[in-house]
């Protein structure tokens, strides 16, 4: 049922910061990058730049070249790396198991029984969507 096969290294909280902004204000240099998060998160040109290659090359960022500068783009939007991230964590935390997450979250009141039925709910809505 759950099929995310991208197993890439997880952000860091820098990343994160970085993939966020990309993700909100679309592409951007590394320049615009920097400038957009020196209110909250000053850097250096060259440590954006690191940061920007290093997610490239985890597979998060694309670049295209414009002139000289390096235009950066989000491969994927943010629900989708969110859902291999979690994937990441059945597999390790929960033997693949689902269920096993689910109730944990359940048990550990992260996620009530109503959300679970509303979740179930629309899974049921969406399979028959699906058979019609």
């Amino acid at each position: 049922m759950f099929s995310i096969k991208k197993h890439r290294k997880p952000l860091s909280e820098l990343e994160h910061v970085v993939m966020d902004f990309l993700w909100e204000h679309g592409p951007a240099s590394a320049e615009q990058v920097r400038e957009a998060l020196a209110d909250r998160r000053p850097m250096k040109d060259s440590t954006v730049r690191t940061v920007l290659r290093r997610l490239e090359e985890k597979g998060y960022l694309t670049h295209r070249v414009e002139g000289r500068t390096y235009i950066y783009t989000g491969v994927e939007p943010p629900q989708d790396v969110a859902a291999s991230a979690v994937r990441q964590i059945i597999d390790r935390f929960c033997g693949g198991s689902v269920e096993q997450l689910l109730v944990g979250l359940v048990n550990n009141d992260v996620v009530d029984e109503r959300e679970l039925q509303r979740l179930a709910q629309r899974i049921a809505r969406r399979r028959k969507k699906e058979g019609d």
